[in-house]
């Protein structure tokens, strides 16, 4: 393919060259994610809907919405940054999900799951209301629908009469409708193009009479009985929905004809596309779980170029709950549609009767972990920082009014890299803070990690919360992982506070300042809430001077908490600083470009260090 081939032309190319178009996108995609790693079986599944959809709409006047967002790189492609995929999640490349900033392709930004259709719907109400000519279509993943936000959006869609398309993409990873011979028959005649010509016509000829009219609702009870027995369309009809499907995802020529039809409907369509998730790549077809997301690979095998072979925290930590629950039979594990991300693989075929996988529910899950601590049990949700802050109202309401013992480890907690500002763990620090009740435990090693869960679910009352980072830490400590803080290095200075896996950083930096014959003490917490500031207060009346390092944004962080305990005592500083990710949000890259980028680097922290102790002189 033409790395210059303008996108305008697709809705002049003829079927044939459609199909070549979808042949030569299925290799690129191959070949960029091959070097630079990402989510590679979601969008080989969607090739041939994503072209059809171009040769229908004009993405910079009309609205496509993306549900998770992951699947946009043929979009991208085909909008004008084929020639920079090489960059693809690299820091200062094309981003892996959709950005406006990026190109006025990309209708609304797009990372978390189940808020295509509320965005959809959004865009389509505010054209109506401003008068404006453009058409709005959805495309939401079938594994969407076990988010409640899915419902309520496609309930009120449904009822609005706006004119909007959704897609169902079905690629049988989450919903798997059982249709008989005769079902897939009827399913194919409604979608020929002369049954969706007479059904207008016969629309017409019924309405214009009184008589027609009263035909039209019996021949219409009759037609909708025989459908909820044998299609499954039942629910969408019945939020308001013209549905239309299910039909063959990869057959470019006859996805283009129905999104012609559909785009021309005066009211919401739902457009139900089954695919193959990895399709044309026979290894992520075969395995599309283990090809969701990753890293670079041989083109040919498939085999990963870069095997992980260090323990990560899931790792550890799966592994650890799951002797946990070999224990205790009140142990339970608890996803979001994460299994093998978060580690609970093993504990899944382990203890099947105690592992509860809710999908794409965060809020769930925290409520049913409530009912199940009321109860006597002990839940542990296993959740990605970024999608545990869906959880956060029934933290509140439903865990911390009734103080119940659940236990929250948060993966994917401080910077993550290449997914971006959508899935950066940056903000649990402030709003797990404002719970009242929680602990907040943050190991700064695997060790640490095993420690602290253990201490989770047996010496805390309430709500606790074990936050750790993606992938893994070589480094040790004596092990203090009973204590809220501690001196970890002796000093009189200036006194360096830090926690989680920053915390190997921040000892370097020390060692290095005391070769410039400036003595660092170091302050290692290992509880954040509620925050223990005795130890560093009682540091501070020695040094005076102040350096936070933090892995989160700077409101509510564990920085802002000792300034606040510093002032209220009356602790004369004479020079301090907050060292962290700052109040906006942070872009993709890897780990060291993004901790260059935010200071809390090595290199970085020394020099804010000096300038701190020159400062305090």
């Amino acid at each position: 393919m033409n790395q210059q081939e303008e996108y305008s032309s697709l809705a002049e190319i003829s079927n044939q060259e459609a199909e070549e178009l979808c042949q030569d996108l299925r290799r690129r995609i191959i070949q960029v994610v091959s070097q630079t790693g990402g989510h590679l079986a979601s969008n080989l599944g969607v090739v041939e809907l994503t072209v059809a959809l171009h040769r229908v709409y004009d993405t910079g006047r009309d609205r496509l919405v993306f549900d998770v967002g992951h699947q946009c790189y043929v979009h991208k492609i085909l909008t004008g940054r084929n020639g920079r995929m090489e960059t693809l999640r690299t820091f200062g490349g094309i981003a892996g999900f959709p950005k406006p900033a990026e190109s006025k392709h990309d209708a609304c930004i797009a990372g978390h799951a189940s808020t295509a259709v509320s965005t959809a719907l959004g865009m389509a109400i505010a054209r109506t209301r401003l008068g404006e000519d453009y058409r709005v279509v959805a495309l939401l993943g079938d594994g969407s629908l076990t988010g409640g936000l899915a419902y309520e959006g496609l309930s009120m869609a449904g009822q609005s009469g706006e004119p909007l398309v959704v897609i169902l993409n079905d690629n049988g990873m989450s919903i798997n409708a059982s249709m008989g011979g005769i079902a897939q028959h009827l399913a194919k005649q409604r979608l020929k193009p002369q049954y969706l010509r007479g059904k207008e016509i016969y629309r017409k000829i019924m309405g214009a009479t009184s008589v027609g009219r009263v035909l039209h609702r019996g021949i219409h009870r009759i037609k909708e009985g025989i459908k909820a027995s044998l299609l499954p369309c039942e629910m969408f009809e019945g939020m308001g929905f013209q549905y239309m499907g299910p039909v063959d995802g990869h057959d470019v020529k006859g996805l283009t004809r129905l999104l012609r039809y559909a785009a021309s409907v005066n009211g919401p369509v739902l457009l139900h596309v089954k695919t193959v998730k990895g399709k044309g790549f026979r290894p992520a077809e075969k395995n599309p779980d283990d090809y969701h997301g990753i890293g670079p690979f041989q083109k040919d095998s498939g085999c990963q170029l870069q095997p992980k072979t260090e323990e990560s925290f899931s790792a550890r930590f799966g592994r650890d709950l799951t002797a946990l629950a070999r224990e205790d039979k009140r142990v339970c594990a608890m996803t979001a549609a994460m299994t093998a991300g978060t580690g609970l693989t093993e504990f899944a075929k382990t203890f099947p009767e105690r592992f509860f996988d809710v999908g794409i529910a965060e809020g769930h899950a925290v409520t049913m972990a409530a009912g199940m601590a009321k109860q006597g049990m002990v839940p542990v949700f296993a959740v990605y920082s970024t999608f545990f802050q869906r959880g956060y109202d029934m933290l509140l309401h439903d865990i911390a009014i009734d103080h119940l013992h659940a236990v929250f480890c948060v993966d994917r907690a401080g910077l993550v890299g290449d997914d971006g500002e959508t899935h950066h763990g940056l903000f649990d620090p402030g709003f797990l803070k404002t719970i009242p009740g929680i602990t907040v435990l943050c190991p700064a090693s695997l060790d640490e990690l095993t420690a602290m869960l253990r201490q989770a679910i047996y010496d805390f009352s309430g709500p606790v919360a074990v936050r750790y980072p993606r992938g893994g830490e070589n480094q040790y400590f004596e092990d203090h992982s009973g204590v809220p803080a501690y001196c970890l290095r002796q000093g009189s200075d200036i006194t360096l506070v830090t926690f989680g896996t920053l915390t190997g950083t921040v000892l370097s930096v020390a060692r290095r300042l005391e070769r410039d014959g400036i003595s660092a003490e170091v302050i290692k917490l290992n509880q954040i809430v509620p925050l223990p500031t005795q130890v560093v207060l009682a540091s501070l009346k020695k040094t005076g001077c102040l350096l936070v390092a933090q892995e989160c944004v700077s409101m509510g962080g564990p920085g802002e908490g000792i300034l606040a305990a510093t002032a209220v005592k009356g602790i004369p500083l004479k020079s301090g600083v907050v060292c962290s990710c700052g109040d906006t949000f942070v872009p993709h890259g890897t780990i060291p470009q993004l901790r260059a980028l935010c200071g809390l680097d090595g290199e970085s922290l020394y020099r804010k260090a000096r300038e701190v102790v020159r400062h305090g002189k």
